[in-house]
């Protein structure tokens, strides 16, 4: 079972993020989360778990989370919204491609806006591969690349200067639903949508359930 100490650190990020998180719960996203954790049951692994949001949407038949987040600020608001939440929630000190679990040890694995910003995918989608037990679910909720060259070249330009440096590793380009399929999962469900709506770099957001085989 793979350990670390992690020197992840984003305080501009991590102080913007829980605002702007918040806006976004509001415009809609909320929803989205809600739909996103429905039906999941038993041990559940949530990959970049930042400041908690995500853990007052688990269902009651969610045995325990194991909340993954290696920003320290981040972290620290994340432990104060697992005292508040309706399930057992732990929140660890780790990163997505070394994952504190032992093989097929989880019912389902949980990445909510998190692909984007990873290092490697790749890596941290194998990690999620290892840990979930056959026929485990992944969800994800995430954003990616546009839908036309004009924005594609326009993600492209951020995502090789100034945007990962800004926003915490975030890519605004990545063609998600590929590195899932890559990865060895089987998608089931999968619905695309604009949010916010409109054609901006950020707007093409997908929702996610695959299995791992």
């Amino acid at each position: 079972m793979p350990t670390t100490t992690t020197r992840v650190n984003h305080p501009f990020f991590a102080s913007v993020w829980p605002l702007l998180s918040r806006v976004m719960g509001r415009g809609g996203m909320d929803e989205h989360r809600k739909a996103l954790l429905a039906g999941l049951s038993g041990n559940v692994v949530e990959i970049g778990a930042g400041h908690g949001v995500m853990f007052a949407h688990y269902p009651p038949a969610v045995t325990r989370v194991l909340a993954v987040e290696p920003e320290p600020h981040l972290r620290r608001r994340a432990a104060e919204a697992a005292a508040r939440a309706p399930v057992p929630v732990e929140v660890v000190d780790a990163v997505a491609d070394r994952l504190p679990a032992t093989d097929q040890s989880m019912d389902a694995a949980v990445f909510a806006l998190v692909l984007c910003s990873v290092p490697d995918p790749a890596a941290a989608l194998a990690e999620a591969r290892r840990v979930l037990k056959p026929g485990g679910e992944l969800r994800f909720l995430e954003h990616g690349r546009a839908d036309t060259p004009g924005l594609v070249r326009v993600q492209q330009v951020m995502d090789a200067t100034f945007w990962p440096r800004l926003a915490g590793g975030c890519h605004t380009g990545r063609d998600i639903v590929a590195e899932v399929q890559r990865a060895g999962f089987a998608i089931r469900t999968l619905e695309r949508y604009r949010f916010p709506f409109g054609g901006t770099p950020f707007s093409f957001h997908m929702r996610g359930t695959a299995t791992r085989p």
